[in-house]
């Protein structure tokens, strides 16, 4: 299927924008790259080879007796040296290049934790002496999917409440309006507080929680288009033939609102991103012990002694921004209709 001469202007014009074209690329390797995070960094085996049969702890639980059945019938902890010592006698292991979940406590470290950074914990460990890099590949991947998943559902919310706005105005306008304004003063970070006072929070919980409020971004924009578009001439014309409002909506004014709207979802995906990691720095976000850039930025204010810490949390999340911002950039300036393609 060919692309129509306009799209084909927006993406080179996106091409063309050297540093938002490049940091779409790095941004979406290092997202593929985390979402196999079990692969990269576990305190399991990719593999096992046993006796002439094969194991995959990093897919499948084992028990310790399924090696030695003199051996405890609990699940196998793969650090243990007798156990390693069981396994390699009759096969051998392959490791992830980083033999650390992001959960592991850090055994025999040569100083108190937090450490330095060492040829065995390349970004050191932090003060309960678990992986820090271990933890940032593991918060990255979720910081980036709540983000996304926040952004995606709270556009699709907010785009379908101004479309209705816009369309219909009016008493339907005016008293949505009105419910915005109120449901928009309310104090967010208080009522978290209740909730989490009440129930532990959790990615669904938070994602649900500011869910309720974070539609409201892209409302007015959206609003705005339907407002000038229901008053043009072919869509004056659609409604006289009798096509149904959902249809006015989605086939003629929605695509011209999307061209305004598709320019703030990097935006937005960085604004979710960093509401996840205040939170966690706050202490009003995922659970205790959860991988977070938040909680890492947390640990650096903490331990100020292990300036480690605050630079890579610093580095981590400046730099999922910048690239953020980067692309929205690309994005912004492939929709804008004064720009040339070169």
């Amino acid at each position: 299927m060919s692309l129509s001469p306009l799209t084909q202007r927006r993406f080179a014009i996106f091409r063309a924008h050297k540093r938002g074209f490049w940091s779409l690329w790095i941004f979406l390797a290092l997202f593929l790259l985390t979402l196999f995070a079990e692969f990269i960094a576990n305190d399991r085996p990719l593999a096992i080879h046993f006796d002439g049969r094969w194991f995959f702890p990093v897919l499948h639980d084992y028990s310790e007796d399924a090696f030695d059945p003199g051996l405890m019938p609990l699940e196998a902890d793969y650090t243990d040296p007798e156990l390693r010592q069981v396994i390699e006698a009759k096969g051998w292991m392959l490791w992830p290049v980083i033999p650390f979940s992001y959960a592991s406590i850090v055994k025999n470290l040569p100083v108190p934790a937090p450490a330095p950074p060492s040829w065995q914990n390349l970004l050191g460990t932090d003060d309960q002496a678990r992986d820090v890099l271990s933890r940032v590949i593991y918060g990255f991947r979720i910081s980036v999917l709540f983000g996304f998943t926040l952004t995606i559902l709270s556009s699709v919310i907010g785009i379908a409440a101004g479309a209705v706005q816009g369309f219909y105005g009016g008493l339907t306008d005016l008293l949505f309006q009105r419910f915005i304004e109120i449901w928009g003063g309310m104090p967010q970070l208080f009522l978290l507080i209740i909730l989490s006072s009440i129930i532990a929070p959790s990615f669904w919980i938070l994602l649900a929680f500011l869910l309720l409020f974070s539609w409201m971004g892209l409302t007015g924009l959206v609003r705005a288009e339907f407002l000038r578009g229901r008053n043009l001439d072919y869509v004056r014309a659609a409604k006289a033939l009798g096509v149904s409002d959902i249809a006015v909506m989605w086939r003629h004014i929605l695509p011209n609102a999307m061209v305004a709207t598709l320019t703030f979802l990097p935006f937005t995906l960085s604004g979710s991103v960093t509401i996840l990691a205040s939170l966690d720095f706050l202490g009003f976000g995922l659970p205790p012990g959860s991988p977070s850039l938040g909680e890492l930025v947390s640990q650096g204010k903490n331990n100020l002694q292990a300036p480690w810490l605050g630079i890579t949390a610093f580095v981590v999340l400046g730099g999922v921004l910048t690239l953020l911002i980067f692309i929205g950039e690309a994005v912004r300036d492939s929709f804008d209709p004064r720009r040339t393609a070169p």
